[in-house]
């Protein structure tokens, strides 16, 4: 009778689990690595600012960045699995983020900025020598910085403990769209035509 009882609660059991995963908050389906990445695609279009969204996704491959400046959101990928998102502030009008396909040149826990008033850089990732980086910092939600990209402080950290120098990280001024494929380089190399901009 035991026996009985755990093969008919285990199927139940599993239900439940199913259930709540499907109900939870997208930041805790991410978490189980229980979203595709159409779904996690969905789910960063919703977030508020200062949010992001990290799958515990077992892939291998490089770690590549997508910066989409129309979503401000940042969409990261191992080779070609899309395994998080963040939402993101960039450049205003008057000091645009660049676009184009860059490489991350260095990487500092702990920077302090050269052009704005030692403003501190948290977990910056520099993306070009005359000042344009990742980095976390006031993410309001729409673009308000002099060119950086910034990123949620939880999210910048996991970001800069999973890159290496060299990455990829493409700035574009188009919207992703899910299975859209991750930035151009990294183990493929970087497309001729986009590495020249």
């Amino acid at each position: 009778m035991r026996r009985f009882a755990t093969l008919t609660i285990a199927p139940v059991l599993a239900g439940i689990l199913a259930i709540t995963l499907a109900s939870a908050p997208a930041d805790a389906r991410a978490a189980n690595g229980a979203m595709d990445e159409y779904a996690l695609t969905e789910a960063a279009a919703d977030l508020a600012p200062n949010r992001f969204l990290w799958t515990d996704a077992r892939v291998d491959g490089a770690v590549s960045v997508l910066i989409s400046i129309p979503d401000q959101r940042a969409y990261v990928f191992r080779g070609q699995t899309l395994i998080a998102a963040s939402t993101v502030s960039t450049g205003t009008d008057d000091k645009p983020t660049p676009t184009g396909t860059f490489t991350i040149l260095q990487k500092k826990a702990m920077h302090r900025s050269n052009l704005y008033d030692d403003a501190p850089m948290p977990y910056m990732q520099r993306l070009t020598w005359d000042g344009v980086a990742l980095h976390a910092g006031r993410n309001p939600g729409f673009p308000a910085s002099h060119g950086c990209v910034r990123l949620p402080s939880a999210f910048a950290k996991k970001l800069f403990e999973a890159t290496q120098l060299g990455a990829t990280v493409e700035v574009t001024d188009m919207a992703y769209v899910s299975g859209g494929g991750a930035p151009l380089g990294g183990e493929r190399g970087l497309d001729p035509l986009l590495a020249s901009r």
